[in-house]
């Protein structure tokens, strides 16, 4: 979603707008009520506990030609706050493997044959701010992880309405739109209930070449899952290659 904090997983392997939607940043978010509090009800739920999800996502991009393409990722992720994740990622660009374990945050390639380890802050938001400032990892659902997921979707956004209803996988869900200056929309799908989880998020890029567009779709949402400390560490095989960062300097 940002160039959005929604930019974090794929490293080893969110123009059309009118003058007055380009001026909307002086202006106050004009956020509809029906989706404030859609939001206000996933962030709630996001923010509590432990639970894990699947997720199917569609990235576009436009090679040297300027030819639009596609890359396709599958991932299971499992979240047990404050400090604990793990991500096992399938892609086109191969099969890598992702965990938090409240001190380190370690990613193995496995097709590549490398990984690194690096000292991360005790909770996931932190994390994740290091992750990409250091390791540059592209982890596009990332606004749904943090301590507060209503109010990290929504940083940045200018406006946002509810469009309809519609049934996804037999699931009733609300389909919500908002826009981001410069140039970005963004398509939300929660399901249409108390605990209003996303089921399906579309960013287009309309001031970007192209109109490139991040699709996902998530499924599967369990909040009965138990993980225990053991869960949350990677086995790295004898002969893959250790990638060394250097050691940030004191601020």
């Amino acid at each position: 979603m940002k160039p959005r904090s929604i930019a974090i997983l794929a490293c080893l392997t969110a123009g059309l707008f009118s003058a007055s939607m380009a001026r909307a940043e002086d202006k106050p978010p004009q956020i509809s009520k029906t989706a404030s509090d859609a939001l206000q009800a996933m962030g709630k739920t996001l923010a509590a506990g432990t639970f894990s999800f699947r997720d199917r996502t569609i990235r576009e991009y436009m090679d040297a030609n300027g030819q639009p393409l596609h890359i396709f990722h599958t991932a299971t992720v499992v979240v047990r706050r404050p400090d604990r994740l793990l991500v096992d990622l399938t892609g086109d660009d191969g099969t890598t493997k992702i965990a938090y374990d409240g001190k380190t945050l370690t990613l193995y390639g496995v097709e590549v044959k490398k990984y690194a380890i690096i000292p991360v802050p005790d909770n996931i938001e932190g994390m994740l701010t290091v992750a990409v400032s250091r390791l540059g990892v592209d982890f596009p659902l990332a606004d749904f992880l943090t301590d507060a997921p209503d109010k990290a979707f929504l940083a940045g956004i200018a406006s946002g309405f509810e469009v309809n209803t519609v049934s996804v996988d037999g699931t009733e869900c609300r389909h919500f739109l908002f826009t981001q200056p410069p140039g970005i929309e963004l398509e939300l799908w929660l399901e249409k209930n108390e605990r209003a989880v996303p089921r399906r998020l579309i960013v287009t890029y309309r001031s970007l070449p192209g109109e490139p567009r991040f699709i996902a779709e998530m499924s599967d949402w369990n909040f009965n899952v138990h993980p225990a400390d053991a869960g949350f560490a990677v086995h790295v095989p004898a002969g893959v290659t250790k990638i060394e960062f250097k050691q940030e300097k004191p601020k």
